[in-house]
């Protein structure tokens, strides 16, 4: 207990997370869709650093165009419709031009998926992103900002200017203060590109050494990547973090 008489967070936490993991952990596909031209995939990755391999070998295929489209048919959704294991948790902005699930080329039951402008987090958002790797074991956190990302312009304009953004919008440029604050330090020919690196890599250090999910990292059962998705080339660049 607490000074309050309430229970800890952490053990708060651990009983309610147990009870969901029950119900919404199950298994994923071992083979490929009906149609696909590739052999049947391998089992699910269990660690960070086979899930990382697994995410970015899709990236080339999204890259290249030799796309798999794997478990997107009536099977795996039958198959993932009680249960579901996914390898991968992606936090990513909600620009259109940027879904993880294509642009990592993965199925139904892959991957965990939080989008939020600039991926701007607060205790929602993060529990989100923790509830993969704190109940059923997802070995992998990517933290994946992008080229362009016009919720940091408008928070760099609008904070340089000394003007707010209508509406909750501000919430955003209020999340997104420290990685301005860096860019403005850091300087470069354009800062608004430089907030958005700094916004990922930021993001992506606050996720890996929280007090829930630092202790996984430590230990190698969980891998906290920030990564840069270029508009222009469909390219994701890993900033920081790749499991070795």
């Amino acid at each position: 207990m607490d000074s309050t008489g309430r229970p800890p967070r952490r053990d708060l936490l651990a009983g309610g997370l147990a009870v969901a993991a029950g119900v919404l952990s199950g298994c994923s596909s071992t083979s490929a869709s009906p149609g696909a031209t590739t052999s049947p995939r391998d089992a699910r990755p269990v660690t960070p650093k086979a899930a990382f391999a697994r995410l970015m070998d899709g990236n080339k295929r999204w890259v290249s165009g030799d796309l798999q489209h794997p478990d997107r048919d009536p099977n795996r959704r039958q198959l993932v419709a009680e249960k579901q294991e996914p390898y991968g948790a992606v936090l990513s902005c909600i620009d259109s031009r940027v879904p993880p699930e294509l642009l990592f080329d993965t199925g139904l039951g892959d991957l965990y998926v939080m989008r939020t402008g600039a991926q701007a987090v607060g205790p929602v958002v993060t529990g989100s992103v923790e509830y993969g790797p704190m109940t059923g074991g997802t070995p992998l956190i990517v933290v994946l900002g992008h080229q362009r990302c016009g919720a940091v312009e408008a928070t760099y304009k609008a904070t340089r200017a000394g003007t707010t953004l209508p509406g909750n919008l501000q919430a955003i440029a209020k999340a997104l203060r420290p990685a301005y604050e860096q860019a403005v330090k850091k300087g470069g020919a354009d800062p608004v590109e430089t907030m958005i690196r700094a916004q990922i890599q930021l993001t992506a250090d606050d996720l890996r050494f929280n007090q829930d999910l630092g202790p996984l990292v430590r230990k190698g059962a969980l891998a906290v990547v920030g990564a840069y998705y270029s508009l222009d080339t469909g390219r994701v660049e890993v900033l920081t973090g790749a499991p070795s």
